[in-house]
């Protein structure tokens, strides 16, 4: 049995909508066997806009029923049917939620007549209701009510079935289908040609423009897994309704996956990616020169137009390595701005500081200590190479890094002999990095120190 529906609602997704009215028509295949349409008190002002859309008004609901009131009635319709609608996530979505609500679990086998109708009738100029079915030849003498929508979609329906369109029912139908849960504007069979491989997946809009990146160990299922829930909130459904293609980037690794999401997400900018966007190193170590003569340090908020000797994700990292150098090299905690009260330096009091502070040592002398800091910083950072597994056998994967920075990242044959950093570059490809992505790769290497080699 097929229940083939459609509902009118306040807006565009569940979670805080509500539905104004309701149409469900019992469908043999052959037939239809009995239906039920009403209007539903939505228990919220109906936005103006939708009443120019359905003609349905605040008046017109007033008397009708809530969905509380209704929600058994409707179950019982839906639970032992095959869930019919045009674009079905978007009614199912709604109704499954409102049942939720009132305590009935709604989980039904779904059709979706937008996706049948691509493939019973390949190249009609729209799939949208009124179009596919100005297109058949159908009329709808009540659109955009639910009563009307559903009779359009009970003789779109016949028409998909009369056309051969039975094949493709049974194979949506199917345990293993996609077609029950992927988007309305998604191609099933660009699923079924992604990899079970580490990389890093974009999904497209109607103009080919990506609005989402991710980074997975596995492409195929980690995209599958975005389609297997269908969450009523705003941003879910119109994260969904927004996706017509997908392309991918197979890596050798998910640490490579990881590092290449950062930058793509930095580099594109996708309307529905969240996190890693504005992540950028919070404080960096700083070298200038007063009007003196002496070279000052210090840890400050990252500024655009000036290179840090290093940087830091919290202040108190960059202080302590501050505090540190301060120590070994005998520099002055004032002109390290450790100290920025107006009393005597206490390294000076404690015999730590020669008296830069005070001009008692000359700024050549001190400047050498400050350079020999910064030489010593810089030397410790490490330079090392993570080779792994490529996307092949016949290659493996490279991420160096040069001096604490990331150098870049890439792949080169299974069989190459490097005898050195310098020879290894040129198989790579420059990335910016971050210290996020630094912090993934020092975390990865002390996990696998047998993958990490060491350059002087």
């Amino acid at each position: 049995m097929y229940a083939i529906v459609d509902i009118e609602t306040t807006g565009g997704y569940a979670a805080s909508n509500a539905i104004t009215e309701v149409a469900i028509v019992l469908h043999d295949g052959n037939r239809e066997i009995r239906r039920y349409e009403s209007l539903v008190r939505p228990g919220m002002n109906i936005p103006r806009y939708v009443q120019a859309l359905t003609g349905i008004s605040d008046d017109m609901v007033a008397g009708a029923p809530c969905f509380e009131e209704i929600a058994s009635l409707v179950y019982d319709w839906l639970k032992d049917a095959v869930f019919v609608a045009h674009n079905v996530n978007f009614d199912y979505s709604f109704l499954k939620h409102q049942l939720k609500d009132c305590g009935f679990e709604l989980d039904s086998k779904k059709l979706c007549t937008v996706r049948l109708s691509r493939k019973t009738f390949p190249g009609a100029p729209s799939y949208s209701l009124g179009n596919i079915c100005q297109y058949l030849g159908i009329t709808i003498p009540n659109r955009h009510r639910a009563g009307g929508d559903a009779d359009a979609t009970v003789r779109l329906f016949e028409q998909i079935l009369k056309a051969g369109g039975l094949e493709h029912i049974r194979g949506m139908l199917k345990g293993n289908s996609r077609e029950q849960y992927l988007p309305i504007n998604l191609p099933a069979g660009q699923l079924d040609q992604l990899p079970m491989v580490p990389g890093v997946y974009y999904f497209h809009d109607q103009k080919g423009k990506v609005i989402y990146v991710g980074k997975a160990k596995n492409l195929r299922h980690r995209v599958t897994s975005h389609f297997s829930n269908n969450k009523p909130g705003r941003q879910k459904q119109e994260f969904l309704r927004n996706i017509y293609s997908i392309s991918h980037e197979t890596t050798g690794t998910e640490l490579m996956a990881f590092l290449l999401e950062c930058i793509e997400i930095k580099r594109l900018w996708p309307a529905y990616n969240r996190s890693l966007k504005r992540f950028e190193p919070s404080y960096g170590l700083y070298i200038y020169e007063d009007r003196n003569g002496y070279s000052r340090l210090i840890v400050e908020k990252r500024r655009r137009q000036l290179q840090p000797v290093y940087t830091f994700s919290l202040l108190l990292e960059g202080q302590t390595l501050l505090r540190k150098l301060v120590k070994e090299f005998r520099l002055c905690p004032k002109l390290c701005f450790i100290q920025r009260d107006n009393d005597s330096c206490i390294g000076l009091t404690a015999g730590e500081c020669d008296g830069a502070c005070e001009h008692k040592e000359p700024p050549q002398a001190y400047n050498e200590r400050v350079a020999a800091a910064v030489g010593a910083l810089v030397k410790s950072l490490p330079s090392f190479t993570l080779m792994d597994d490529g996307r092949h056998p016949e290659e493996k994967s490279c991420i160096l890094i040069e001096q604490g920075r990331i150098y870049g990242m890439g792949y080169l044959p299974a069989d190459a002999a490097i005898r050195d950093a310098e020879e290894l570059k040129g198989y790579l490809t420059r990335y910016p990095e971050n210290d996020y992505m630094r912090g993934l790769i020092y975390q990865y290497a002390e996990r696998w120190p047998r993958k990490r080699i060491s350059w002087p």
